[in-house]
């Protein structure tokens, strides 16, 4: 591990107590974990901004897999873009509803178009797109 520096961090008691709330809430141990966290995701979204290089990302899908020719269209889809998806993940919510998380590693213009291109197919009710990082720049 790197060595760690200390500074320090001005802030209004209000700002500082919301902070506290929501950190302790969420079961940070301590601020400066939860600083090196807001920090990190910073990072990554920057990495993202200026991606060009090879990164990761997660697209979730949330659809009804009655819905004719969906399943079969997302599977199509996975498999012309084999060479990009790490893993899938495929759970039913429930007598209808299904949903898949799909594990992008590539070139970031790619894998931000394929993630688009699955949460985009008709009768997909939520496809959200996170973006990740290999974790070398951070």
């Amino acid at each position: 591990m790197d060595q760690c520096i200390r500074f320090g961090v001005s802030l209004s008691e209000e700002l500082l107590k919301r902070f506290d709330t929501d950190i302790e809430r969420r079961g940070y141990s301590n601020r400066s974990e939860a600083i090196r966290d807001l920090i990190r995701d910073n990072l990554v979204k920057r990495e993202w901004e200026n991606a060009s290089g090879e990164t990761a990302a997660a697209v979730i899908l949330v659809y009804d897999h009655h819905k004719r020719g969906l399943t079969e269209k997302l599977t199509d889809k996975q498999h012309e873009y084999h060479e990009y998806i790490i893993s899938t993940m495929h759970a039913h919510l429930d007598h209808d509803n299904c949903i898949e998380v799909v594990l992008l590693r590539g070139k970031a213009d790619m894998v931000r178009n394929i993630a688009e291109n699955l949460a985009s197919q008709k009768h997909v009710k939520l496809g959200k797109f996170m973006p990740a990082t290999l974790g070398k720049k951070i």
